[in-house]
């Protein structure tokens, strides 16, 4: 049997959602009118509901979010929400608040947010216990951690493989809160890691300057997809719910031709229907990215941060070999055209970039030249012609479907028969004509069945079972191919496989005994929740107005002194005065810890002690 693996997408918006799925998403994730992770990205119910039913005549599936801590007040809004999400179809929820298991939920699949620090196999097997359906797994995780809580548990597991990267763990990340009462936990997150840092020793000495020092690049592993199919990952999810649609047709359609590769000659298939054509070559260069990286996936990558800029730095084209008063000429042959846009690193680091006016040859005429000289790399970050392409829609996803075509009792009789074996028979009732041109009224009654249109079917096969050449007029052919698109269309949904969730009320003990404020406990039913769990000792979450002076507000896989070359075991023999601290645009000073045996990073905010 074929292992289904599912790639999924992010959807801010219905256009964006529906763009997804003719891209090749097989499922798309999309914020609800409130209590969202994105709270950019809300989107009306009766949108979601528009989008569920698309999706389900491919038999994707569509998965609301509503992964954000919830104050008291706030649950029984958000219980009535997910009543109404349920009663549209929803195909499941993904959650952070554990207060909502306490609230007599409907029977909703849940799905547990990266926001719930998911990196471990006990936190794994918890889940996996009270009944949820499947866990998203922190971004931080090797492929043998990935392998190992794969090998002690069968729940679903989702992982990233495309997007911007959080510097923090996940649910783990108070900065922004701190600093301004914004929290990412709330859905509300300013981005402080995409600030410019100086990093400074215990004297005070500058040992690096203005750079963006917690800005990760962004995730790609698609060189490693077949290896994660093979380490047990059931979803391959893509960032993105802020992403505009030309971002996310690109990037989905890049995977879905990646994992269809895959697909031709490994025990996969993918976990929905239909075929996507797309007439454009995706290349995730041409959209928004900051430079790609591995993460922590296979070996730490030595550069997996973008300390230079948090923007796009594009696709690279080249290096200046020489300039002109008004151009420049390129080392190596290129493809910028009038109107794209470029960008570079000006002596300063600093990114800088301009509009291409015109291209003669091997010359390029841009709108300015501040900054460019021989040497400087430059790179494209904006495809005038490639985005027109993404522009145009005209993607098509198709569900191949074969005809049969009868005359029986007195009715002609069509049966249609889809990819996934769903078989519709309609009848019409008709008196036969003799055609006085059997060819042609054969030929006729082929090009009007198969003429389907719009619809997501194509048909792939068409029997002629008539036991006479008849002539049938277009009226009745057209009539009776509607009707039987219609009628598969309903079969199809009858027939989507739906899942329901079972939450399991034994009291299963969790792996953690006590809890400080990162155990982001927000509201009673959630500290009831926990209590029943076996946890002795709760403190509320930061958002219930903790100060959070001299308190630890991000825990990092990333290291800042491995990525200064001042790692105690990479490099002993260089080494600065301890503690290092950051410093941030505004003057504020956070303290930076170092666990090393565990290779953790730990930021403190407005520490007043060394």
């Amino acid at each position: 049997m074929l292992n289904t693996i599912e790639l999924l997408a992010p959807a801010k918006n219905l256009d964006i959602g529906t763009a997804a799925i003719n891209s090749g998403a097989d499922a798309v994730y999309i914020g609800a009118p409130l209590f969202g992770a994105r709270e950019a990205a809300a989107n009306p119910l009766a949108d979601i509901e528009e989008l569920i039913a698309y999706a389900h005549h491919y038999w994707a599936r569509v998965y609301v979010t509503l992964n954000t801590l919830l104050y008291d007040h706030e649950l029984p809004h958000a219980v009535e929400m997910v009543r109404r999400l349920y009663d549209m179809g929803v195909d499941a929820l993904i959650i952070q608040d554990m207060g909502l298991l306490e609230c007599g939920l409907p029977p909703i699949p849940l799905f547990a947010s990266t926001q719930m620090h998911n990196h471990t196999l006990e936190r794994v097997r918890f889940l996996e216990k009270i009944g949820f359906q499947r866990v998203i797994l922190a971004r931080e995780l090797s492929l043998p951690e990935i392998g190992h809580i794969r090998q002690n548990t069968s729940i679903e597991l989702e992982t990233f493989i495309h997007g911007s990267l959080c510097v923090s763990y996940s649910g783990q990340c108070y900065a922004s809160y701190a600093l301004g009462g914004r929290s990412a936990n709330r859905g509300q997150c300013a981005q402080p890691c995409r600030r410019l840092y100086d990093l400074v020793d215990s004297d005070g000495k500058t040992l690096t300057k203005k750079r963006h020092l917690l800005s990760l690049k962004d995730l790609n592993l698609a060189d490693d997809l077949e290896t994660l199919c093979q380490a047990g990952i059931n979803s391959f999810k893509i960032e993105g719910r802020l992403k505009d649609k030309a971002y996310v047709k690109n990037v989905v359609g890049f995977y879905r031709q990646k994992l269809d590769e895959i697909f031709q000659n490994g025990p996969y298939r993918q976990s929905s229907s239909g075929k996507t054509r797309l007439h454009f070559s995706p290349d995730p260069q041409k959209t928004f990215n900051r430079g790609y990286t591995t993460f922590l996936l296979k070996d730490r990558d030595p550069e997996m941060a973008s300390l230079s800029t948090p923007k796009s730095t594009g696709e690279p084209v080249g290096k200046v070999s020489s300039t002109g008063q008004d151009y420049f000429i390129l080392s190596e042959p290129h493809s910028l055209h009038n109107g794209d846009g470029i960008c570079f690193f000006n002596t300063q680091s600093v990114l800088c970039g301009t509009l291409v006016n015109r291209v003669d040859g091997l010359k390029v005429f841009p709108q300015k030249m501040d900054g460019i000289f021989p040497g400087v790399l430059i790179s494209r970050n904006d495809d005038r012609l490639f985005n027109a392409q993404l522009n145009k829609d005209d993607e098509e996803r198709k569900i191949g479907v074969s005809m049969g075509l009868d005359y029986l009792d007195g009715a002609l009789q069509l049966t249609l028969t889809d990819d996934d074996g769903n078989s519709v028979l309609t009848r019409l009732e008709y008196q036969p004509q003799p055609a006085e041109n059997p060819q042609q009224a054969t030929a006729n009654i082929s090009k009007q069945l198969t003429r389907l249109g719009e619809s997501c079917f194509e048909c792939t096969a068409i029997i002629n079972n008539l036991p006479a050449p008849y002539f049938i007029p277009l009226s009745t052919l057209n009539r009776l191919r509607r009707q039987g698109v219609d009628d598969l269309l309903q079969e199809r949904l009858n027939n989507i496989p739906r899942f329901k969730s079972e939450l399991n009320n034994n009291p299963f003990s969790y792996p953690e005994k006590n809890f400080d404020y990162h155990g982001n406990v927000l509201n009673e039913k959630a500290r009831a929740f926990y209590l029943k769990h076996g946890v002795d000792r709760l403190s509320p979450a930061a958002e219930s107005g903790l100060d959070l002076s001299d308190s630890k507000i991000m825990t990092s896989r990333y290291c800042i002194r491995f990525q200064a070359g001042l790692c105690t075991r990479e490099a002993p023999g260089r080494q600065a005065r301890q503690p290092l601290y950051l410093i941030d645009e505004d003057g504020k000073r956070f303290l930076l810890k170092f666990d090393c045996v565990r290779c953790l990073m730990e930021v403190y905010f407005n520490p007043t002690e060394p």
